[in-house]
């Protein structure tokens, strides 16, 4: 086991613990066990508080101490937390009749007076320990914090992350919880001087299992794995015209950024949302702008530091697909055996030599709603400001066309869809004489069919794997959508082969 991670800060009112467990938010996930210890008075409650509050996004959420009911559950946007207060336990024993021994599984728990029992605590835990300091002031408190086990990362980065607000001038910057997306990525909006900054989160993602010819499946579908490929991409596109954020202060190591604050106003609207055309069809104009240039293979990313973008390859492709396989099959009730396997493999390999013979451009990869915010005071393409770009890869130009026009979380009419696709090849045929409308038609049907096969799998594996069953909604939309691309006559052999081995998911 790994030695303990100890740093310790002063805290010079409410507010400043506020600021540290928003910090402490951005870093913890389903399963971690946060302790508050200290004396009568320190501010284990007021520190607890200001945790919860943060994590459901309301400042005024009651949030009682829990000293006579002992244990206190949270239902919170990010996660379930449960807030203990061990200060009437006298043994350990106890902690099993009030439901923490065991600790509730996929939950967060926030535990005060935890040497009451520390024999029943994991051993991977953040402990804050609160002190007075009278010093500095009546209500100014010490906090230290230490992470044993697995914690030890976790205080080591928020360590880190402190010292880059700091340095960056946002120590004292409110902060404000933003939804995250599917990846290890975290954001907080920060306010200073009237005016507000994103502050992004983003750590090394983790290896998994090297089981792609020896690859993990970030590194076999190009997953950016480090915060650069942001940075470089963001820079690109911006010289280009592009919008995307400016990019105050950058910790390119640790993977803490800050950025331009591009606000909260979308490409969509209503509920159920619907896509808002004029925006949709400035969206479609920025993306054949965008395949209508010419593009660099490397970018600048710092002094004498560069950054390749990876090539979106057959082989890539090809594992993408294999998530329906390994994860949505299995979820339908189908077991793929090998001779499947390599039906399937065989038959999209064949599909897949067009989109490797196209022409290749910058694929931004998730160019889709939750990723698009609308610039009103800017102008032209400029008004459609880009968020999620640092998994762009080189490929052809159809696959964001399909991502836009597909979007995986809203329906898009198919007579909108039609429309903006005809709007696209009008405008590369403007700017191209060679551009070949049935070529391009061929190819969008052929990238949709594998994108839409490839999130019925993630959206799967999603749900079972990573415990997030809301993804789960959107596989009956993403079904019509493939079932549309599969009318192309290029991908007759495909609509056979799902038709007599794929079921459609429950609606």
């Amino acid at each position: 086991m790994s030695a303990p991670t100890t740093f310790s800060l002063a805290l010079s009112n409410e507010t400043a613990t506020a600021h540290l467990m928003a910090d402490l938010a951005l870093l913890i996930g389903p399963g971690d066990v946060i302790t508050l210890s200290g004396d009568l008075g320190t501010g284990k409650t007021a520190a607890a508080r200001a945790l919860i509050r943060y994590l459901a996004g309301d400042d005024a959420l009651e949030v009682p101490s829990p000293t006579f009911t002992l244990a206190q559950d949270y239902d919170l946007p990010p996660f379930p937390l449960v807030h203990a207060d061990l200060y009437r336990v006298n043994e350990a024993a106890e902690l099993e009749e009030i439901g923490l021994s065991p600790l509730p599984e996929g939950t967060v728990a926030l535990i005060e007076w935890p040497e009451r029992a520390s024999a029943a605590l994991p051993q991977d835990r953040i402990d804050i320990a609160l002190n007075y300091r009278p010093a500095l002031g009546s209500t100014a408190r010490a906090a230290e914090i230490t992470g044993y086990g697995k914690a030890t990362a976790q205080v080591a980065r928020l360590k880190a992350l402190r010292q880059f607000l700091t340095d960056a001038g946002f120590a004292d910057a409110n902060r404000q919880r933003m939804a995250g997306d599917a990846s290890t990525r975290s954001y907080a909006r920060l306010f200073r001087d009237d005016s507000a900054v994103i502050l992004m989160n983003s750590p090394r993602r983790p290896d998994g299992p090297a089981i792609y010819d020896g690859k993990s499946y970030s590194a076999a579908v190009h997953l950016a794995e480090d915060v650069k490929p942001f940075v470089a991409i963001a820079n690109g596109l911006r010289e280009r015209g592009f919008s995307t954020p400016v990019i105050h202060y950058a910790d390119l190591d640790a993977g803490f950024l800050i950025t331009e604050d591009f606000g909260s106003a979308g490409v969509i609207e209503d509920d159920p949302p619907r896509p808002i055309t004029e925006r949709y069809q400035a969206a479609a104009d920025l993306l054949a702008m965008l395949h209508c240039e010419p593009l660099p293979e490397v970018l600048p990313l710092a002094p004498q530091i560069t950054y390749a973008m990876p090539a979106f390859d057959t082989d890539a492709l090809l594992v993408e697909l294999g998530l329906m396989l390994e994860w949505y099959l299995p979820d339908r009730g189908v077991e793929p055996g090998n001779a499947m396997r390599a039906e399937f493999a065989a038959m999209w390999r064949d599909l897949l030599s067009k989109p490797a013979a196209a022409a290749k451009t910058w694929v931004l990869r998730d160019f889709h709603s939750p990723n698009l915010i609308w610039l009103d005071e800017r102008q032209g393409i400029a008004k459609v400001g880009i968020i999620d770009f640092q998994d762009a890869v080189l490929g052809p130009a159809a696959y964001d066309l399909v991502s836009l026009l597909q979007d995986a979380r809203i329906d898009v009419p198919e007579s909108l869809e039609l429309a903006l696709l005809t709007r696209y090849i009008k405008a590369r045929r403007a700017s191209d004489d060679m551009f070949d409308p049935a070529g391009f038609a061929e190819l969008y049907a052929i990238m949709s069919a594998q994108r839409n096969t490839r999130l019925l799998g993630t959206f799967a594996r999603l749900n079972r794997r990573d415990g997030k069953p809301h993804y789960l909604r959107h596989q009956p939309r993403i079904w019509t959508y493939l079932s549309r691309s599969l009318a192309h006559p290029v991908l007759s052999h495909a609509r056979e082969w799902y038709s007599a081995n794929v079921p459609p998911p429950n609606s």
